[in-house]
């Protein structure tokens, strides 16, 4: 069975700034200039692409070479040092970080050291408990989301749930675009509606992503309904009815589903369906009946 082709780039996350110190138990009034100070000599021109001639004088990298590399002036870069900037923004912090080469933790400490709540970096592979979690949840679909709606990972009864789309990859994209997405949800306007809404929260949450700003270009270009939902900000009241579909093998479901936020990876968010009782518990079985023994999941 073919995979389905997911986004597995790192994406940018928000960033929150403040103003101020953070106590974080200092002894001096400059640990943003002697954090940059201390890596900066850790650093060889070498490791980051410069060439370097004859006996230097200083261990590490100039003061020049950290800025050139870092897309800044030598004269702000020598203000950060020294004390007398103390408020660069987070794009500078996160070019210093990639300059000085910094691990994530020491990235995170830049940040707070200049006042900037660091950015959670989006992380697109699902963890592998968690995989193995979506396999042992058996009942019903079952899948991981990220904030641009790609299925990063699902369990087996997911891949049979939509197995009259082409591709399973996107859930706007299969939603706006795939012409079976009208018969298969009964509910198919508020399903589009839920879509633009959530792509508004997630923009105000993650107003840097790019995987997210791509999707919806994409999606305004191709879908004249999610133009218009899109430009005319209608969105939906949150509710957890049952929503109705009719799948091409079993026949109407009708099914509940819950949507929890993956607290190890930022923009990730766990999707569980739960089938109504009665006959959508019963379409769902047959379902899993058809799958046979040969059942895989989407990792």
């Amino acid at each position: 069975m073919e995979h389905c082709s997911v986004y597995q780039g790192a994406m940018p996350a928000s960033i929150v700034s403040f103003r101020g110190p953070l106590n974080l138990g200092g002894v001096t009034d400059n640990q943003l200039g002697e954090f940059l100070r201390a890596r900066r000599a850790g650093v060889r021109p070498d490791q980051i692409g410069l060439v370097s001639y004859g006996r230097r004088r200083v261990a590490g990298l100039r003061r020049e070479e950290v800025a050139e590399a870092a897309g800044m002036s030598a004269d702000y870069y020598t203000h950060l040092e020294r004390g007398r900037e103390r408020h660069p923004s987070a794009q500078m912090l996160d070019a210093l970080s990639r300059t000085l080469l910094l691990s994530d933790p020491l990235r995170e400490h830049l940040f707070r050291l200049a006042g900037v709540l660091p950015p959670a970096r989006a992380v697109e592979t699902v963890d592998p408990v968690l995989r193995q979690m979506l396999d042992n949840y058996s009942a019903a679909p079952a899948l991981v989301m990220n904030s641009a709606m790609d299925i990063l990972a699902a369990n087996a009864v997911t891949e049979a749930f939509f197995s009259a789309y082409p591709r399973i990859d996107n859930m706007a994209r299969m939603t706006f675009l795939e012409p079976v997405s009208r018969d298969f949800c009964v509910d198919w306007t508020w399903t589009c509606q839920a879509i633009v809404a959530g792509f508004r929260q997630a923009c105000a949450r993650y107003p840097d992503d790019s995987r997210l700003r791509c999707v919806i270009d994409e999606l305004l270009t191709a879908s004249g309904e999610f133009a218009e939902l899109w430009h005319s900000y209608t969105l939906c009241a949150a509710t957890t009815d049952p929503r109705a579909f009719v799948h091409p093998e079993v026949g109407p479901l009708r099914l509940t589903y819950r949507s929890f936020d993956v607290r190890e990876a930022p923009g990730q968010r766990l999707m569980l369906y739960q089938p109504e009782a009665g006959a959508s518990v019963d379409a769902l079985a047959r379902l899993r009946a058809r799958m046979g023994d040969g059942r895989e999941s989407l990792s």
